[in-house]
């Protein structure tokens, strides 16, 4: 009930915002016309097919909240937003949008974990926060609500990824926040980045403790740029600081004309209370993402990865995953919209006592067999509308 009370709360200071702007547009202005471009809104589909060869009875990806749903047409994502940005001549932004789709169903969720009341509701929110962009020193800009979670560098949405599928570090950290951040650059090249949140995923609700966090952001040359954040909170019952769980994400980013490649590497760990002896979890994972742009509206990727779930703890099964998505990309721009296709194959391998994918046959009634390989073969369209 926290929860909705402070989604009741953004809510009106989200409409208070948009009329006071609609008042201050009665009276036309130079800065008032530039004030309008600062507001922004679209729309974004993406429907996928994925070919699992191990034909799977119940058509899931096991362990997995993005494109989950195989050998089926899947409406993955659907959205809809609009934006103010926070600028100089007008600090106060926000955004606000609604979403809906396969990929909305279990993103924000570790397995097992207990979820906030209204979750199945809430879930639907694309994002919703306000932002003030202060007077202070350089700019310090203060976000606070539903924003874009500071851990990874893979989005919840496959138009912002070079990938359609995401990476298994990307599927078990928070693809959003709920709380409150604080950005500000110490210098042209180096910024830092503090937050308070109600949790390491924000529909889950294990406790009403928050969790914390910080990033810093080097852009160490004009082409190179280097990440780390971290996280520390309570996301057990037991709110004891033994039971806290902390993680940190790193990311190194090289942008050329035509070639991008970034390396991600995670680690994290809690002691879980509710086990005999309160064993220590650990995971960590990493992979490098490479996109090279061929020639007008084709372009390459390749992603290498690794996961290690020592306990089980993030994906609910003991398991060393090894996996390599290898994707072709066309893209056709039209006026205000881009609809990009993308032809992709996965070929995943999960090992250890919890390790395996779904596969055809059962191993007794009602009990799906498992096989440690698992190979994918998808087409995703993906169709973005974005205001300029």
């Amino acid at each position: 009930m926290r929860w909705c009370g402070r989604a009741v709360f953004l809510w009106i200071s989200l409409a208070s915002l948009v009329f006071a702007d609609r008042g201050a547009a009665a009276d036309v202005s130079p800065a008032v016309v530039e004030a309008s471009s600062l507001w922004h809104y679209g729309a974004y589909l993406d429907v996928g097919y994925i070919l699992n060869f191990n034909f799977p009875e119940n058509h899931l990806w096991r362990n997995r909240a993005t494109a989950a749903r195989h050998n089926e047409f899947a409406p993955n994502m659907a959205l809809a937003y609009v934006r103010k940005d926070a600028t100089e001549s007008s600090r106060w932004g926000m955004e606000l949008g609604v979403q809906g789709g396969y990929d909305s169903e279990r993103f924000a969720f570790l397995h097992g974990e207990r979820e906030v009341s209204g979750a199945d509701t809430l879930r639907h929110i694309h994002r919703a926060n306000v932002s003030y962009l202060a007077p202070v020193g350089k700019g310090l800009t203060i976000t606070a609500g539903l924003f874009n979670s500071l851990v990874g560098y893979e989005s919840l949405y496959a138009k912002d990824n070079v990938n359609y599928t995401r990476s298994w570090i990307a599927d078990n950290t928070p693809y959003m926040m709920f709380g409150i951040n604080a950005k500000y650059p110490l210098t042209d090249n180096l910024t830092v980045t503090a937050f308070v949140i109600n949790g390491y995923y924000h529909l889950s609700h294990p406790n009403d403790q928050p969790s914390y966090g910080g990033q810093w952001a080097y852009k160490a040359s004009p082409r190179l740029t280097l990440t780390q954040t971290v996280y520390g909170g309570p996301d057990q019952t037991n709110t004891a600081l033994q039971f806290w769980r902390f993680y940190a994400n790193h990311i190194v980013e090289w942008k050329g004309d035509d070639l991008t490649i970034a390396a991600s590497y995670d680690i994290g760990t809690e002691n879980i209370a509710d086990r005999p002896g309160h064993p220590r979890a650990f995971v960590t994972g990493g992979n490098i993402v490479a996109r090279w742009h061929v020639a007008g509206p084709w372009a390459l990727a390749v992603r290498p990865e690794f996961y290690w779930d020592r306990n089980g703890r993030w994906t609910g099964s003991e398991q060393f995953v090894k996996a390599m998505t290898s994707t072709v990309e066309y893209r056709i721009p039209y006026k205000w919209t881009n609809t990009t296709v993308r032809l992709e194959h996965r070929w995943d391998e999960s090992t250890g006592a919890g390790g395996g994918f779904f596969r055809r046959g059962e191993l007794q009634p009602g009990v799906l067999s498992l096989t440690p390989n698992q190979h994918l073969v998808l087409l995703g369209i993906l169709w973005t509308f974005d205001s300029p």
